[in-house]
């Protein structure tokens, strides 16, 4: 390892520094530990929301094994995550997909990654607010009786979430800390007294079985269980503020990938004992969006109901914060190579921040929450869901191509084959073509996600193509024009 990374650091041009003051040119480094970057992917899965909005649209599609969606699914990332950390030591950049597709597959599909993961994150981010937005609304409307308009709520998220991004990593990982803890403790205190009851109808089993794991029924909780991760490749984006970042990075993808994926199959195994294998699905039916609000006031009480309904509105708030900071730290990455504007690339002097990226991220916000708000579409069955979907689309195409790249990262580096063919073959390529065939199946059931027609629907899909060969032409055409750019292309190392 040690002579590959000699002889790429004497093939790789000078890095670059990012613009803004020599007093601070780079992020705030040694300043994350494993704990953190999970706390910023398990924060950007909203675990609240996920379980509370979505799981009860698993149940009500798969029946009682929607348990197993979740399990198969992190199974399948954990997977991913073994050829993703083998190749993490030789990555030196903090663009995560973007650096290791183009490691691997060529800077144009590299560069056609950087455009898809932006475009996806602000797409999964900027979609947030409408439900914020949403969801602030109807909570102060219900507990408070205060009346106003969703926009006023949306426009309130954008300014904290941009407020806590200017601020340090480390001031934005506590918050996240406290946030994540609590949405957390909120389900795991309804898992405890539905355990403590024995459910509905006694605590068992069947969602385990195979009669219910393996039906053509679990097509639908597969998509919905793939956008509950969604995320997780942050773990990587951080290198350069971690701490020892050659383990801290593997260590957070495999915590965060284990903690989300046993936790989601403990929440909706417990959902289910609550209603009753025989009464679940008819619950999700009659009304999914009241379905763990409808468990939390029968096993626990009404307060905790209201404290939940609170909760969701925080843990919104946390996933919105870590995309923010994820979009930030992708621009800063491509700033550092002349691929974005340099402005884009300037660090706060005080805070460690990238400080103008956040700002341009949070004007981009304001514009589509206006936009939306003028042309007066639903919140969240418009605004969240149609701006949503291709974002999980577009990282889920993200994933089976970062997986392909480790393949022939490894293939392409013979001093690098000391690292085992399990995990630089047999792992990852098992994982792309598992990907690619989800993202397929993703795209099939696209009216899960949105609601929509195929018109809107496969509208909403074609963009993750468009966009990422948008970005594989400009990088042909900056080939041609800026031969000295294209060759910087993934090479920076933030060292």
């Amino acid at each position: 390892m040690t002579d590959f990374h000699a002889h790429t650091a004497a093939q790789r041009p000078p890095s670059p520094q990012p613009a803004g003051s020599e007093a601070a040119s780079h992020l705030q480094r040694g300043t994350l530990g494993v704990a953190d970057i999970v706390f910023f992917v398990a924060a950007a899965a909203a675990p609240l929301t996920v379980m509370a909005g979505v799981a009860p649209l698993a149940i009500l599609f798969g029946g009682i094994g929607a348990p197993a969606a979740y399990v198969g699914v992190g199974v399948l990332l954990c997977l991913f995550a073994v050829g993703f950390t083998a190749m993490t030591p030789y990555i030196r950049n903090t663009g995560a997909f973007y650096a290791y597709i183009a490691r691997g597959l060529g800077r144009p599909a590299g560069l056609g990654a950087a455009l898809l993961a932006l475009f996806s994150y602000n797409a999964l981010q900027i979609g947030l607010f409408g439900a914020f937005g949403f969801f602030s609304a109807a909570t102060m409307n219900d507990l408070l009786g205060v009346d106003l308009p969703w926009p006023v709520y949306a426009f309130a998220g954008i300014a904290v979430v941009w407020f806590l991004g200017f601020r340090s990593i480390n001031f934005g990982a506590k918050v996240l800390a406290v946030l994540l803890v609590i949405e957390t403790a909120i389900l795991l205190l309804l898992a405890v007294a539905i355990l403590v009851k024995g459910g509905a109808d006694g605590l068992t089993l069947d969602s385990f079985t195979p009669a219910h794991m393996f039906t053509s029924q679990m097509s639908g909780p597969l998509g919905l269980a793939v956008a509950a991760f969604i995320g997780f490749e942050a773990t990587a984006i951080y290198r350069e503020e971690a701490r020892d970042p050659d383990r801290t990075v593997p260590r957070a993808t495999y915590l965060a990938v284990g903690f989300l994926g046993l936790f989601y199959t403990f929440i909706v195994w417990v959902i289910i004992q609550a209603f009753g294998s025989d009464q679940v699905v008819g619950a999700a039916a009659q009304n999914p969006a009241e379905m763990f609000f409808t468990a939390m006031t029968r096993y626990v009480g009404g307060w905790a109901s209201d404290l939940q309904r609170v909760l969701i509105v925080t843990s919104l708030l946390a996933a919105l914060l870590s995309f923010h900071n994820a979009i930030t730290r992708y621009a800063y990455a491509l700033s550092a190579e002349k691929v974005t504007p340099a402005a884009l690339g300037r660090i706060h002097p005080r805070h460690g921040s990238p400080w103008i990226a956040g700002i341009a991220q949070s004007a981009l916000a304001v514009v589509v929450v206006t936009v939306f708000a003028v042309v007066g579409v639903h919140p969240y069955n418009q605004f969240f869901l149609w701006v949503n979907t291709p974002g999980v689309v577009g990282i889920l195409a993200l994933q089976a191509l970062a997986a392909f790249a480790v393949v022939a990262f490894f293939r392409r580096n013979p001093g690098t084959r000391g690292e085992g063919r399990l995990r630089t073959l047999v792992a990852p390529a098992a994982a792309g073509i598992l990907l690619a065939v989800t993202t397929g199946l993703v795209c099939k059931r696209l009216d899960l996600f949105t609601g929509a027609g195929p018109a809107v629907n496969w509208s909403l899909a074609a963009l993750t193509p468009v966009v990422f060969l948008t970005g594989v032409f400009v990088a042909l055409r900056v080939r041609r024009r800026r031969p000295d750019v294209y060759a910087r292309l993934a090479t920076t190392d933030i060292g």
